[in-house]
């Protein structure tokens, strides 16, 4: 089994009106170390050890804005550990918020509105310079999931075999109906910000790793990005570890939503990476669909149709979402983890996703009175609680917050 870790952003807020905080540099103070110093080539990083490629202990990092912070699992095998420590991150992170009479909140976006805070750093002053309003307003909270690779050749063969396959998850994830205080018509609304950025979103298919990065370097020359921490792929080779990052996720209001995105895209890179080894070539799906199957993801999530990635045509969500489970059945029942994908799907699909979760608290908060305003402060009230769910036990972690670096990400 490939070892695996996540990233997730959360949002800091006021517990009581529910508004975003500006106080990431507070909850790190006096710990915010310089960029990362990774190598340039992401060869030099692997080993024979496939969990030592990150031996940082779980801490916390600074993001671009001062409104949220970001957790990170250390590298597992198991999900029942990465649960563990997905729910250990959040704990971490809230007691370093409670600190400053403030909480966490996994949401994607903000429900309600208020001018964000760009984080005081170099580079991130330079993205708002050079990107305006993009990155003015970027307050968005994703998931990332990292699955060891063994060289940046299958890396590739791997980016080259999901990359048809990832808008699926962006549905099943969807948690961000909410923008600055109104209802934007989206379940993810969060990817309809994050794909604003020059490199946002789907890929072509690269072929080998050369090409891949002979893209990379044209992008650059190109002088839009700042650097290669700004090449925001739905899924890329890390820089920082030998790891393939599936970026397209909303961070997941349940700790246990999180985990099974975890799971299903490590079944994913597996797979990905057996069909490549047994010379089954990627799909020729034209990047046009693909953004289109991204965009009617994030439009309907799995409350109507979804692009079928096998054919590409019109189907019941759903639907869509239980074939993934099924082409992947092979791996995650060697894995031991096929019972547990399906019941976690099946979980979601019954009780709809965070934005569903999201827009039913609203209507409560609405039909019980008429709130000033307008119901948001009440859904971000319930997903603090949400967010830490299972973590009770985690909640009073001992001292302070250690931060692992600030991320060029």
């Amino acid at each position: 089994m490939r070892t695996f870790g996540v990233e997730e952003e959360l949002l800091i807020v006021d517990p009581e009106s529910g508004e975003p905080l500006a106080l990431a540099d507070a909850l790190l103070s006096g710990r915010r170390l310089a960029a990362d110093d990774a190598p340039d080539d992401p060869r030099d990083l692997v080993t024979e050890d496939k969990t030592v490629y990150d031996d940082d202990e779980m801490g916390l990092s600074a993001e671009l804005k001062l409104e949220q912070i970001e957790t990170q699992t250390r590298p597992c095998l198991e999900h029942g550990v990465l649960l563990d420590q997905i729910r250990a991150g959040r704990a971490l992170a809230d007691t370093a918020a409670r600190r400053h009479k403030a909480r966490v909140a996994a949401l994607a976006t903000s429900p309600l509105g208020l001018a964000s805070h760009t984080t005081p750093d170099p580079r991130y002053a330079r993205m708002l310079e050079r990107f305006g309003l993009t990155a003015q307003e970027q307050l968005t909270c994703g998931f990332h999931v990292h699955t060891f690779i063994e060289s940046p050749d299958e890396g590739v063969a791997v980016l080259d075999r999901i990359r048809d396959k990832l808008a699926v998850l962006t549905a099943l994830s969807a948690n961000s109906p909410f923008w600055n205080g109104l209802q934007t018509g989206f379940e993810s609304y969060r990817t309809q910000a994050w794909n604003r950025w020059p490199t946002a979103g789907p890929a072509g298919i690269y072929g080998t790793y050369p090409a891949y990065r002979r893209v990379v370097t044209r992008l650059l020359d190109s002088g839009v990005m700042l650097d290669e921490g700004m090449i925001y792929f739905d899924a890329r080779l890390s820089r920082n570890h030998p790891t393939v990052e599936v970026r397209v996720a909303d961070v997941c209001l349940r700790a246990e939503d999180a985990a099974l995105l975890a799971v299903l895209v490590r079944a994913l890179v597996e797979t990905a990476s057996r069909e490549w080894h047994e010379g089954v070539e990627p799909a020729p799906v034209p990047t046009v669909l693909l953004r289109m199957a991204s965009w009617q993801a994030s439009s309907g999530g799995l409350s109507g149709e979804l692009l079928d990635f096998g054919t590409f045509r019109p189907a019941r969500a759903a639907d869509v979402v239980r074939s993934l489970v099924d082409y992947l059945a092979p791996v995650l029942q060697e894995q031991g983890e096929l019972a547990l994908a399906r019941q976690g799907v099946e979980d979601i699909i019954a009780r709809g996703t965070g934005a569903a979760e999201q827009r039913r608290i609203r209507d409560r908060a609405l039909a019980a009175s008429a709130p000033e305003d307008l119901g948001f402060g009440a859904v971000v009230k319930h997903a603090v609680d949400v967010t830490m769910r299972g973590s009770a036990n985690l909640s009073a972690v001992d001292g302070s917050p250690e931060l692992l670096r600030v991320r060029q990400s």
